[in-house]
């Protein structure tokens, strides 16, 4: 077992071994990229001093060095290393494992024991942890690439500390492929450009940036060396790191919807190619255009929900790539709209108070009388024809009596909304007057 981030790389002991497994580190010191963690004042090295561990998740993105520091904190610490994937075990594995620990306890040792993808885990699974957590038969470290605020049992959580771990940053790819340079005692074949592109291929994973630059030295002739271009051609562009449904997914849809709300264009323009470039469904984004008109723009701009709702449609007819633009078009429109969130806080205001206060009958007169015995009953009794009266408004109340009126909409006194303001302000005079009359 292994991972890709050692700084003094050991010989090969076998032959064909892929380059990332040989330049897996033999001690946390080694790791890069997750100072945060194992740096001088970090989380794990101040578990590590204090001689004492608990059971963890490790969350981040694949080639960040997860399955590593699990293994090595094991060595560290002096436990006993077990290792699972929920992809391939079920409940007769996990069994298996814990009788092992417990053997292993009763012999004053305790286990660590690491499960890949926990999260793969059904719910069912996961409480089946927990009994052995509790009474120390191991320290759990389960390690995800999804938020374990969504995936993981809210009990499960309660008992394990979450650690994430981060993506490479350029430099550290860059260390990486140093070391790799070092071991393979030669240089990539590639020129100051086309290296630059193999870190930003790689996006943060490390074990993704050795296997393409094990592909580099494969590909490469003597004396040659590659320029983007030819770096390109021959690794074949990785897609970008995006799960369209998974956390990437609601990452970039979230990036997406804030800059628009920010009034940014250049950061929506940024987060819809992100999106686009990683196969995100365009109407979905459409859909999701037209969410942010009606909740972020609202009356600040009424058109802008119908250029949303045109562009998704210009989409549905056109297809791709030419329906994009109209996307494009509509994200920029709503990215410089004005803003008003006012009727979209005065509805959710609206919806709890309803909630709160069940079926509330309206008042009689604003009831509809199709039949004797509803006229009989004061349906309509009493009720004004608001065009009938004076200024067009008879400043009746509308509330149910047993809520009393109420105040959803308060507009801000701002732009478009600002002639609301003034209306609504007159309507509550002229409600005022009325009923003082």
């Amino acid at each position: 077992m292994a991972d890709l981030f050692s700084s003094d790389p050991q010989p090969a002991a076998q032959p064909g071994r892929p380059l990332a497994d040989r330049l897996r580190p033999s001690a946390l010191a080694e790791v890069v990229g997750q100072e945060h963690l194992i740096g001088e004042d970090g989380a794990l090295t101040r578990m590590i001093r204090s001689g004492s561990l608990g059971s963890m998740i490790f969350w981040g993105p694949p080639g960040t060095g997860k399955t590593t520091v699990a293994r090595l904190l094991a060595g560290e610490t002096g436990l006993a290393f077990e290792q699972i994937s929920a992809i391939f075990s079920g409940v007769a594995d996990l069994k298996k494992v814990f009788d092992t620990a417990r053997m292993r306890r009763s012999n004053g040792r305790q286990t660590l024991l690491f499960v890949d993808e926990i999260h793969r885990f059904n719910r069912a699974q996961q409480d089946s942890f927990l009994p052995v957590m509790e009474d120390g038969t191991v320290i759990l470290v389960g390690a995800t690439t999804e938020n374990p605020s969504f995936e993981l049992n809210a009990a499960l959580l309660s008992r394990a500390r979450v650690l994430t771990f981060r993506s490479l940053e350029p430099e550290s790819i860059e260390r990486l492929l140093e070391r790799a340079e070092k071991l393979e005692g030669k240089d990539l074949p590639l020129n100051d450009e086309a290296r630059a592109v193999l870190v930003r291929m790689a996006d943060g994973d490390g074990r993704a940036s050795l296997t393409l630059a094990e592909e580099v030295w494969r590909a490469a002739r003597p004396g040659e060396i590659f320029d983007a271009e030819g770096l390109q051609r021959v690794v074949q562009r990785r897609a970008p790191i995006y799960d369209k449904g998974q956390d990437g997914h609601y990452n970039l849809i979230s990036a997406l919807h804030k800059s628009v709300r920010g009034s940014d264009p250049d950061a929506a323009l940024y987060y819809l190619a992100r999106m686009f470039d990683a196969g995100e469904d365009p109407l979905f984004i459409g859909r999701r255009l037209v969410r942010m008109a009606v909740e972020d723009i609202g009356l600040a701009d009424p058109q802008a929900v119908v250029i949303a709702n045109a562009a998704k449609d210009a989409y549905d007819f056109l297809g791709s790539p030419e329906g994009e633009l109209a996307l494009a078009h509509a994200c920029v429109y709503l990215a410089t709209a004005p803003k008003s969130n006012g009727v979209y806080v005065a509805f959710k205001a609206a919806m709890r108070k309803a909630k709160e206060h069940g079926s509330l009958r309206p008042p009689a007169h604003i009831l509809n009388a199709p039949t004797k015995l509803m006229k009989e009953e004061g349906y309509g009794s009493g009720y004004r024809y608001d065009h009938d009266e004076p200024d067009a408004f008879s400043g009746q109340d509308y509330f149910p009596e047993a809520l009393g009126r109420q105040k959803f909409y308060d507009p801000p006194d701002r732009g478009f909304e600002r002639e609301i303001r003034k209306r609504l302000d007159w309507w509550a005079k002229l409600r005022r007057e009325r009923h003082q009359r």
